[in-house]
Formats: structure tokens, sequence, C-alpha cells
């Protein structure tokens, strides 16, 4: 773990541990005791957002009839979401490790860097999208303030990301690597790396591929609503739909803003808790719901990392 990493993990878990004190752990883990083993079909539930996630990298490989990879971008998916949950770098480690295990199942390794990039793209565009519907369904000026405040961030992180690929990413990436590296002969992995940036075009280029997975990304994310609806109801602090809704969406967004930290830990909790009187939540709930949701991840995101470490081609992982 690089030091940036260990101190947005400190950062993190500092903030985590003042929120959930601030609001008294007894009450907190009372109302988490309610959903007991229900946490488990809410990791069940879980697995369908997943499956649109993985359609929608499914969709973005040129040659895809024949070739059989959903369960490749379905494992690829459940591996991303893993390590963007529960390993220390954040969001980033994510993707590069997607696209390793669309590598190591025999993809070509400019197809799975283009497919991964692109699609993670698009998901995030998808987010912004359904983050706006949030903010245009909350009516709190402060809240909507903040949430703005929040999706605008992710929309130019976002942004700036796109334009980069659009001009070559992994290209100006290795010769940043080349010239700070001294002597090594890079100029193999140039080449792979304007192979990748030709795909990462040649993709976007596709419109109805990206179309397709960006509706299927942004359907994925309202159906993610669910999660947060059936966790309260078995809290026994039910909301209405619209209500799930906003905290979905608009807590998506914030966790989201703070995509460096590992699991945006204290920042998803600081979300939740702004956004908790909006809905008609207590601060108690509110913290409930977004443990609920932590445990949901350790529930699938354990399995996923040790596939991940067990997994042919991940050796280079284990080490």
């Amino acid at each position: 773990m690089t030091r940036t990493a260990s101190w947005l993990l400190s950062v993190g878990m500092l903030l985590f541990v003042a929120l959930l004190a601030s609001r008294g752990l007894p009450a907190i883990f009372s109302s988490l005791k309610l959903a007991g083993w229900g946490l488990v079909l809410i990791a069940l539930f879980h697995l369908l957002p997943l499956v649109l996630d993985a359609y929608a990298i499914r969709v973005l490989f040129v040659e895809i009839a024949s070739s059989g990879r959903f369960w490749d971008s379905l494992l690829s998916r459940w591996i991303g979401e893993s390590a963007n949950s529960l390993m220390p770098g954040g969001q980033l480690g994510g993707p590069v490790l997607m696209a390793r295990h669309l590598l190591s199942r025999g993809m070509p390794m400019r197809d799975a860097a283009a497919a991964i990039t692109v699609s993670t793209t698009l998901q995030s565009i998808a987010q912004i999208a359904f983050a706006l519907v949030g903010v245009a369904m909350l009516g709190a000026h402060s809240a909507r303030t903040s949430s703005l405040i929040a999706s605008g961030v992710l929309a130019l992180q976002i942004g700036g990301f796109y334009l980069l690929q659009r001009r070559g990413l992994f290209s100006r990436l290795m010769r940043t690597l080349s010239r700070v590296s001294g002597k090594r002969d890079w100029s193999s992995l140039l080449i792979h790396a304007a192979a990748i940036d030709a795909a990462v075009v040649d993709t976007y280029g596709r419109s109805g591929a990206v179309a397709g997975s960006f509706l299927l990304s942004l359907i994925g994310w309202i159906v993610g609503t669910g999660e947060v609806y059936f966790i309260l109801q078995l809290l026994q602090s039910p909301v209405s739909w619209g209500d799930a809704f906003i905290l979905e969406s608009l807590g998506q967004a914030i966790r989201g803003a703070a995509f460096a930290i590992p699991g945006a830990l204290g920042v998803q909790e600081g979300g939740y808790l702004l956004l908790a009187p909006l809905t008609g939540l207590t601060s108690e709930v509110a913290l409930a719901l977004s443990l609920s949701k932590r445990a949901r991840e350790v529930i699938l995101g354990l399995p996923g990392l040790l596939y991940l470490h067990w997994s042919p081609g991940s050796g280079a992982v284990r080490k």
C-alpha cells in the first residue's frame, strides 16, 4: 500500500469511528440487529444489479455471440466490486483487476482493457444521471446543494477521465513511466498501450453498444434502490420507494465523489446522516443502513477476493 493510500485509509477510518461514536454505538447496533439474517437476502438481491453490470460489460465486446463471455464478465464485475469495497486501493484497483481477470480468461489485452475502461466510464456517467434524478426529487435546499456539489465533483472526475481516454490515456501513461524509470526499454509496452488506446476509441465509436452499456448500467443503479428499500424494511423503518431512491442515488453520488478513500469509509456514513432527516429517518437508523450495506459488501466481497486469490492467472495478485 502506498503512503497516500495509507493516509487516506487512516482518514476514512477516523471519520468512520467518529461518526459512529458520536451517535452512540449501542443504539446503532440495536437498530442493525433488527436486520439479522435478512442481510443474507439483501446480498442475494444485490446479485441482480451485479448481473446487469456484467451485461453492461458484455455488450462492449466486439464478437460476443459465440464466445460465451457472460460468465467472464460476471466474475470480472464481482471481482472488481469486491476489490473496490474491501481493498485499500479505493475505486482505482477494481478496474485493473477486472481487466487482468479477463486477460487471464483468454481475452486479448487490448480488448480487455478497452471493455473495462469504457464500461467503467459509462457506469459512472449513468451514476451521475441517477444522482441528478435524485437531486430533482429532493426538496430541501441545503441537502440539494450538497448533493449537487458531490454530483459536480463526480462529473468533473469522469469528464476528465473520458477526455484523457480520447487523447491516448494509456500511451501517455507509458510515456510518463518511461521517462521516470531510467534506461529500461518500454518500446513493447508503448506498442501495447497504443493498441489499447485505439481499441478504446473504436469501442466509443460503436454507438449501439455504448448506448446499450449505458442503459444497462443506469437500470442497474435504479434496481439498486431496492437494496435500501428492503434494508429499511428489515430495520423496521420503512420508507417510500421515492425516499429510497433519494437515499440510494444521492448516497452513491457522495460515495463516488470520495473514490480515493478505500470503501469511502466515513464519507458514506456522513452522506446518509445528511440525507436521513429528509426521509424521516433517525441518525441511528441512517448509520445502521450504512453498516447494513457494508455487511452486504463483506458477504459478497470476501468470497470475491478469495476467488481472485485462487483463480488461474492471479498469481501476480497473490504476491
